[in-house]
């Protein structure tokens, strides 16, 4: 006799429902009202200069969602899941809305060359984040950036126009091209 285990309920990864990207636009939405609120007197270059580093960790989780996988893929899929789910929650039960699956149609692959430049952002990423106690701001744009990566929308323009990018440069710099 023969014990038949049910069927596991893996979750999709590649999917970004509008949950998703009701928490990346959030996100977003959070650091710049706060950027905004402060620099709205005195708007200059220097303040732009302020934004850039939320921009780029949010193109850098862009390219997070991304990867083919590993330990940094996987982190960035186990995040997606995860602002996913609490978008849906907050969605479905918080307003009684449904919660539509928004992924762009094509993928964007990277090129070798493009996963190598991930992990050199990587570092960079740590070195920065870390330099001056733990940056959460940082944190809440790699996640927007996460959750957008993959949508079909306006916000998805962050993952269509980085990665060709990263993946040309990641390809010339270690001689692939």
């Amino acid at each position: 006799m023969e014990l038949a285990l049910p069927p596991l309920n893996i979750p999709t990864y590649g999917l970004v429902s509008l949950g998703g990207v009701t928490v990346g636009l959030s996100l977003f939405a959070w650091d710049f009202t706060r950027w905004w609120t402060s620099h709205k007197k005195r708007f200059a270059v220097k303040a732009l200069s302020n934004l850039l580093p939320l921009l780029l960790c949010m193109a850098y989780g862009a390219l997070l969602i991304l990867s083919a996988g590993g330990i940094i893929g996987g982190l960035a899929d186990w995040s997606l899941w995860g602002t996913n789910q609490a978008g849906d929650i907050v969605l479905v039960y918080g307003l009684g809305a449904s919660t539509p699956n928004v992924t762009r149609a094509s993928h964007l692959a990277l090129t070798p060359g493009g996963h190598a430049a991930i992990i050199v952002i990587t570092v960079i990423v740590l070195a920065v984040c870390t330099k001056r106690g733990f940056r959460w701001d940082f944190v809440r744009q790699i996640l927007a950036g996460i959750s957008l990566g993959l949508a079909s929308s306006i916000a998805g323009l962050v993952g269509l126009a980085v990665a060709p990018t990263v993946s040309w440069a990641g390809d010339y710099v270690v001689g692939l091209l």
